[in-house]
């Protein structure tokens, strides 16, 4: 236990029943020469810690619960004392009675330690009556099986005092077998009273391959580069509970390992809590834009009207139409998603109408198509400005009189179908050139959103990263990543994200593949990240005309017409319907 309280850096006091003085015992801290101007093996008179004012009148309390002959334990708060460096030092102190003797512990809070003595502190608060029982049943073997030597008596004192602090505790030998395990490790891995002294530590049985390996990768690191593993735990009993695992050599023998294991399961479950106050269905953000969109949302859903839906490429324009449906009263019903841009005139209508068997070169049986697979539910008509006209005639006809007829057939079907659109297009522009049709424009907006691109709602972007960072993580199964660095994250806030939240996601996605550290840090995003956008109003005149554009983009992109069309914010077809539309050769 010398390893332990030398781990946890903690003074402690022993006060036998009989007597008034206190006692150090165990290893003295380094930290107690800051207050008394001693190396450590001189620092055997501790009473100058002891005369200190805010101690002193603690300890008037303490002496008041050890004569009271009462069980239980007194905390102290925090507490500021001058040290010989003339710094001021944060300590707190702990006295606990019930034992076979009576103890103090003093234990100093520096930067390093600000978050265990927050779960130190919860801990007692929280769990310190639970285990009670326990700790009493054991106190009472220990008198049955007679008085034990000194050393012997402070190993169980300082092991109760782990249980009551619900601090978990794993001590491994040189050959990393498990030496010593705290009650609380047994509840905490949910493995009841089995023993598993001498078994290596990877082959506790709760621990996933996965887990083992973000904990043996921990271990191989030098010691002041670790940082706690978060892990989760499957019980038997059902229920998971959520772990950070904190690796310390011991100090007296460095071959030797102790695990602490802290339960944060509380904290998880709060920021889960916080997490789904910032969530709509599938939709992530908290800005006054997203929660604006919510808000339509819910006023949309509910009424059986066509729906437009406008945005930018990346902004989550198919998350949005999933969020209507889920929220409407065709929620049970299927959500069928089609995007426009990507098929003929022929495929599509065939694709949207479906056809008889016959109808066409290679249609060797009846063919179903989206309109009916929908049927009861919702259909999804992205870029829909990138549709040909003579399919827009057909659907207005649908959307009309809500029947469908499938190529090659004469009788019309009626479909029960709720149409949800969206493009990144301005569709009233594309009706001006002849592209679209007004009365089909009439018809889709009826209601409508304008999605806020990502360089609108900044401020979602930290809660955006860190679902995407917690997604990463679980496919590209690195574990012992734990955060976004500040410099990482105030990167991803500069950068303008042409391509909006998909494109997020895509640079979280890259950064994990390579990282090779505990944070994301900025060197680990693409480089992309780090220059200026290309945008068409910074590339392409906006006076020019739809033709003139084409050209520019064309001559900007050396003739790449994939690059062209995405400097345009057009798909490749529509952009190919242009060159064909005004005559424009791949030569030009």
């Amino acid at each position: 236990m010398t390893a332990l309280t030398e781990a946890l850096s903690i003074l402690v006091f022993r006060q036998e029943r009989s007597s008034q003085d206190f006692d150090p015992v165990g290893t003295i801290p380094e930290w107690t020469r800051l207050l008394t101007g001693k190396a450590q093996e001189e620092a055997a008179d501790l009473s100058a810690i002891l005369l200190s004012p805010f101690l002193q009148h603690f300890l008037k309390d303490v002496r008041a619960l050890f004569t009271s002959q009462s069980k239980g334990k007194l905390t102290s708060g925090i507490w500021s004392e001058r040290g010989v460096d003339d710094r001021d030092y944060q300590f707190e102190a702990v006295a606990v009675a019930g034992l076979d003797c009576h103890l103090l512990l003093i234990q100093r809070l520096g930067d390093e330690g600000i978050d265990i003595q927050q779960v130190l502190q919860t801990a007692r608060e929280r769990g310190l009556q639970h285990h009670h029982a326990m700790t009493e049943q054991q106190r009472v073997q220990r008198v049955l099986g007679g008085r034990l030597e000194q050393s012997e008596q402070l190993r169980d004192d300082l092991v109760a005092i782990l249980d009551r602090l619900q601090l978990g505790t794993i001590m491994t030998d040189q050959s990393r077998k498990i030496s010593f395990v705290s009650q609380t490790v047994h509840r905490l891995l949910g493995m009841g009273k089995a023993s598993v002294i001498g078994l290596h530590w990877k082959e506790l049985p709760v621990f996933s391959v996965e887990q083992r390996a973000a904990l043996e990768m921990m271990l191989a690191r030098p010691a002041r580069e670790r940082t706690k593993v978060p892990i989760v735990v499957e019980q038997r009993k059902g229920g998971r509970i959520s772990l950070e695992i904190d690796i310390q050599e011991d100090p007296r023998n460095a071959d030797r390992t102790i695990f602490f294991l802290y339960d944060v399961t509380e904290v998880e479950d709060l920021r889960g809590e916080l997490s789904e106050k910032s969530r709509f269905f599938d939709l992530v953000g908290k800005s006054r834009a997203i929660t604006d969109i919510y808000k339509r949302i819910e006023d949309i859903a509910p009424v059986e009207a066509t729906v437009l839906i406008e945005g930018e490429t990346g902004t989550g324009k198919e998350l949005v139409a999933r969020a209507i449906h889920e929220a409407s009263p065709r929620r049970d019903g299927p959500f069928i998603a089609v995007n426009c841009a990507g098929l003929t005139d022929s495929l599509l209508g065939s694709q949207l109408f479906g056809h008889k068997r016959g109808a066409f070169t290679g249609a060797t049986h009846d063919h179903q198509g989206f309109f009916e697979a929908a049927q009861a539910g919702t259909l999804f008509l992205d870029e829909i400005g990138d549709m040909p006209l003579s399919i827009q005639t057909t659907l207005l006809r649908v959307l009309q009189e809500k029947e469908i007829m499938r190529l090659g057939e004469s009788h019309p079907r009626k479909v029960d179908v709720r149409v949800v659109t969206a493009t990144h297009q301005n569709l009233a522009e594309l009706v001006q050139t002849g592209s679209f049709r007004a009365d089909l424009l009439y018809r889709v907006r009826v209601a409508r959103l304008s999605l806020p691109t990502l360089r609108d709602r900044r401020e979602d972007i930290p809660l955006l990263a860190d679902v995407f960072f917690r997604q990463a993580r679980t496919v590209t199964k690195k574990m012992d990543i734990q955060e976004i660095s500040p410099d990482a994250m105030q990167q991803l806030l500069r950068y303008r994200w042409p391509g909006n939240v998909r494109e997020l996601k895509s640079a979280l996605d890259y950064a994990f593949i390579h990282s090779r550290g505990p944070a994301i840090l900025p060197a680990d995003l693409p480089p992309e990240c780090f220059e200026a956008p290309m945008s068409v109003s910074t590339t392409l005149d906006p006076e020019l005309d739809e033709r003139e554009q084409i050209l520019a983009a064309l001559k900007r992109a050396k003739g790449k017409r994939a690059l062209a069309a995405r400097m345009l914010g057009m798909s490749r077809s529509t952009f190919y319907r242009r060159l064909e539309g005004f005559g424009i050769s791949s030569q030009e």
